[in-house]
């Protein structure tokens, strides 16, 4: 059985990364594409790497038959998914790739994104999309708020240590690396190639980047207690790819031990040999995640080092892998691609 999804906001790059993934998933087509600045254009002379594929032409929202879409990919800038999603039809199944679904408490999203939540009704009913933690309420969600790319990443290398209370939880640091991709497509002067091609930013730091809103609401749900982290992304000049440090006290072998048996059945989660840290050229381009753990040359102190692209884990596949769930068929369908290297 073939279903016909829509995606929204096509134009962008988790927009054209759900395109890629698409294409060869045995079970999804295609039946919709969105994108009002570039509406009535093909999708070839927006992203000519797609050239090869038979895509509908992108359209705006309101020219979307939403009676015969079954599943909708929301991949648009924060903020602008509320209302929309809260207007659709009740029978279309929704992955919304933005934050506006991610905290479950309408303060923390006005807290961290500066404007009242638009559609708090909808807000109860949303399951965060953290597939393998969240597996079976996404099963029958009919709204999934994708994580963060980088609230993912931490959030792979760290639940299940805070969960078996493995490490101090007042003394967590994490220092992230994180491709320009993250930063959308729209055009920006410090995105540029003469601004970025030789340089490592800090950003958001001191506390006040967006995903630590995510950080403190699932920590803090696991820990039965409040938990903040210290948190540091920085870009670095490669196109995608998420790599994070996080610096712990606690067994290191305990720590890798409890990653790998967590993950053991986990079909995107990869926990290397102790000792081994992965790099973002083992995943780029898949829905795979590898995480490595090494000790410390201080005794009780570890780094759990994990990697992610987060155009596809961290966006794009994550979304694929979570309307998998949503739509009955198998979780690793059209999500098996080998990455890419060099």
């Amino acid at each position: 059985m073939t279903h016909s999804i829509a995606i929204l906001g096509a134009s962008g790059y988790t927009g054209a990364e759900l395109i890629r993934i698409i294409a060869t998933h045995p079970q999804l087509r295609i039946a919709a594409l969105s994108a009002d600045r570039k509406a009535g254009q093909e999708m070839s002379d927006v992203y000519p790497h797609l050239r090869h594929l038979d895509l509908p032409r992108l359209c705006t929202i309101d020219e979307i038959d939403f009676d015969k879409i079954e599943l909708c990919f929301v991949a648009l800038p924060h903020g602008l998914s509320q209302a929309l999603v809260r207007d659709l039809p009740r029978h279309v199944k929704v992955v919304d790739l933005g934050a506006d679904f991610r905290l479950r408490d309408p303060a923390a999203y006005e807290k961290w994104y500066g404007a009242p939540h638009a559609a708090p009704e909808l807000q109860k009913e949303a399951v965060y999309g953290l597939t393998e933690f969240y597996r079976d309420q996404i099963r029958t969600a009919r709204l999934v708020a994708g994580t963060g790319c980088n609230a993912a990443t931490v959030q792979y290398a760290l639940r299940p240590l805070i969960e078996r209370r493995l490490i101090d939880l007042d003394d967590i640091i994490c220092d992230l690396k994180n491709g320009i991709s993250g930063a959308g497509r729209a055009a920006k002067e410090a995105m540029l190639f003469t601004e970025r091609a030789s340089d490592v930013l800090g950003y958001s730091q001191g506390g006040k980047h967006r995903h630590l809103g995510e950080f403190d609401q699932e920590f803090s749900a696991i820990a039965g207690r409040k938990v903040e982290i210290i948190f540091t992304p920085h870009l670095v000049p490669m196109s995608r790819g998420i790599l994070a440090s996080c610096y712990v006290k606690g067994d290191a072998h305990a720590i890798h031990s409890a990653l790998a048996e967590r993950y053991a059945d986990e079909p995107f989660i990869r926990v290397l040999p102790f000792g081994k840290a992965p790099g973002t050229g083992g995943v780029l381009g898949s829905n795979f995640c590898d995480i490595g753990v090494v000790g410390d040359r201080k005794p009780g102190r570890a780094m759990v080092v994990a990697a992610l692209d987060n155009l596809n884990k961290g966006s794009s596949g994550q979304a694929v892998q979570n309307a998998n769930l949503m739509l009955g068929l198998p979780e690793t369908s059209g999500l098996m691609l080998s990455p890419v290297f060099p």
